[in-house]
């Protein structure tokens, strides 16, 4: 059985990734990381953050989940006691 190599620079992509995951911006994954320039590793990182189309999308579902309540409660068209 083959062990995974633990390699630093996987680590500090695996660390810049979780960064951008939880909506942290450029600058911030630039200073964590100590680049000088947020350019320097922009081109590997840019397909992480979230597009316009997804950021979209989730805000038109919270709207959504705002008006009809959590994906979780059932809705139906049956008049409560009719069923």
């Amino acid at each position: 059985m083959s062990r995974a190599r633990l390699v630093l620079h996987n680590l500090r992509h695996y660390f810049a990734s979780g960064l951008i995951a939880a909506n942290f911006s450029i600058a911030t994954v630039q200073t964590a990381l100590a680049h000088s320039s947020p350019s320097i590793k922009l081109n590997e990182y840019t397909h992480l953050w979230p597009r316009e189309e997804d950021r979209t999308r989730r805000a038109a579902q919270g709207l959504v989940d705002d008006v009809f309540g959590d994906a979780e409660e059932s809705v139906t068209n049956c008049r409560a006691g009719s069923a």
